[in-house]
């Protein structure tokens, strides 16, 4: 595969970090990831928003041990940690949707450096989801 877009809408930790594994181990074979951040995902792309993000409600209880246990398979247990490592791979771009950044205050001025920058939904679909080898949503 050599490229593929992903999707993001969900901002607890459990939900956005299967998708940022996903990206991180296609980036580690050489694949071209782009990720749009939509809804409350894109919170995470602020170093406030990643820093807050916690476990669903139902799993609560055991965000100590699913960290723990990110950090013991190899990968760092802080998203903004993940998100540097998946810039630094030189395979993935971030970027956030514009209509849920104007929604949930994401802007040029919070927008971590590693994203690409604001983008509008369409043009992404445009330009990178219809181009891409596979296609994911979560």
């Amino acid at each position: 595969m050599k490229s593929m877009v992903i999707v993001m809408r969900d901002d607890s930790y459990d939900k956005i970090l299967t998708p940022l594994v996903f990206a991180y181990l296609a980036s580690a074979e050489g694949t071209q990831v782009d990720i749009l951040f939509v809804n409350w995902a894109v919170k995470a792309l602020t170093v406030e928003g990643a820093a807050s993000l916690c476990m669903d409600g139902q799993h609560a209880a055991d965000e100590s041990m699913v960290r723990e246990n990110v950090a013991k398979a190899g990968l760092p247990n802080d998203i903004y940690e993940i998100l540097k490592a998946l810039k630094a791979s030189g395979c993935v771009n971030l970027y956030a949707c514009s209509l849920a950044g104007a929604i949930f205050g994401v802007n040029e001025s919070n927008l971590i450096p590693e994203a690409e920058g604001i983008v509008g939904a369409s043009w992404f679909l445009n330009d990178k989801a219809a181009k891409a080898d596979h296609c994911q949503y979560f």
